[in-house]
């Protein structure tokens, strides 16, 4: 979630005067603030160690550990085996040695008027290092109260009821009509949209791996999904496109697929030269990496036999891509796509068509124009 500076909040005062009540606790020491509260703030910083931070974090924190994942560890089993007291004087050392390195590395730049937001596992110790020592510099300084764990449970509650409040157009259509392409020309022509593909680093099949680009984390996938709800408007349609309960191994909130499934449609639709044309487009990794593309056709082969497998691998030893491409199409993903879509989307058979001729910008442009006026 993006989060921007309230400069009204931090510098206005009471009507008598006095300072605000948030003024006179920064004045005693770093101010109690709740997930309510995080756009009031120029920066979050996330304190927990590498791992804690890569399973899930509050959207667009930065990462700076107090105890690194080898020191929490290390402090843990020092308490563990032989004391608490020893653990802390261990784990004190090592803190104040990586906040002095934070403060060297990371925000030697920032400025006086700097408003930072700072959070651990609930609440405690570890922020509340950092969180005073930033204070006694001078800066006006936040400490997430109850930490992550009061974060975890504001987007747990919120997704359960979030979705319900928007007005959802799903983009339908076959596999390789468009839908991704069609979703960013609607963001480009200034429409709401939630791209979950790109969340979830999934184009949501059997081949639909990102390279290079492993998935998220479930819990990070709500947070981006909760970021992005948060900076909707309920006055206007959101765009997404049509999925089912999992994208690759990650499951769409239930609150939200629901809301999807109950959805008025858009339904995309391209000729078959055209959707093997983007295809290949949106699948150029594997055209380079021929033995990726068939250890993922030997997923198929309980389906379609390991006559069908060979074939298709052959096809793929020897580059036939557009032969390939259809025969995966018609025998594969237009069957399952179609079983599926007709199941969970109702209001697909009086959705509006809207026909991609050719794979270009200004073709996704121009449906995208001809959508936003059929919602008005």
């Amino acid at each position: 979630m993006p989060v921007q500076t309230n400069a009204a909040a931090a510098k206005n005062t009471s009507l008598t005067g006095k300072p605000s009540a948030l003024q006179t606790i920064a004045a005693r020491g770093p101010a109690t603030v709740t997930v309510a509260q995080l756009s009031e703030f120029d920066e979050i910083i996330d304190v927990r160690s590498e791992s804690e931070y890569a399973e899930d974090h509050i959207p667009g924190a930065i990462n700076c550990p107090v105890l690194d994942n080898a020191q929490r560890a290390q402090v843990g089993t020092l308490y563990k085996q032989t004391s608490s007291f020893e653990a802390k004087k261990l784990g004190a050392a090592l803190i104040s040695a990586n906040i002095a390195r934070h403060l060297l590395e990371r925000f030697q730049d920032r400025p006086r008027s700097w408003c930072p937001l700072v959070y651990c596992w609930r609440g405690g110790g570890r922020s509340g290092a950092l969180a005073h020592v930033l204070h006694q510099i001078g800066w006006r300084v936040g400490q997430l109260d109850g930490g992550y764990k009061a974060y975890r449970r504001a987007v747990v509650t919120a997704l359960a009821t979030l979705p319900q409040k928007f007005r959802w157009r799903v983009v339908c259509g076959l596999t390789g009509s468009g839908k991704s392409r069609l979703l960013r020309a609607l963001m480009a022509s200034g429409a709401q949209v939630l791209d979950l593909e790109a969340l979830a680093a999934h184009r949501g099949s059997v081949l639909g791996n990102l390279p290079d680009a492993p998935q998220p984390a479930q819990k990070m996938f709500e947070s981006l999904i909760w970021s992005k709800l948060h900076g909707f408007s309920a006055q206007h349609p959101v765009y997404v496109e049509a999925e089912s309960r999992k994208i690759g191994s990650l499951r769409v909130p239930e609150a939200l697929i629901d809301a999807m499934w109950r959805s008025d449609c858009v339904l995309l639709e391209a000729p078959l030269p055209v959707r093997i044309a983007l295809l290949k487009e949106e699948y150029a990794h594997f055209l380079d990496r021929p033995g990726t593309l068939i250890a993922k056709l030997e997923c198929l082969a309980s389906l379609y036999g390991h006559g069908t497998i060979a074939h298709w691998k052959k096809l793929t030893l020897d580059r036939k891509w557009d032969e390939l491409t259809e025969e995966l199409l018609i025998k594969h993903y237009d069957p399952a796509y179609t079983r599926s879509t007709l199941k969970h989307y109702p209001a697909l058979g009086r959705a509006p068509v809207l026909v991609l001729d050719e794979a270009r910008d200004e073709h996704f442009a121009a449906l995208a124009k001809q959508c936003l006026a059929n919602a008005r």
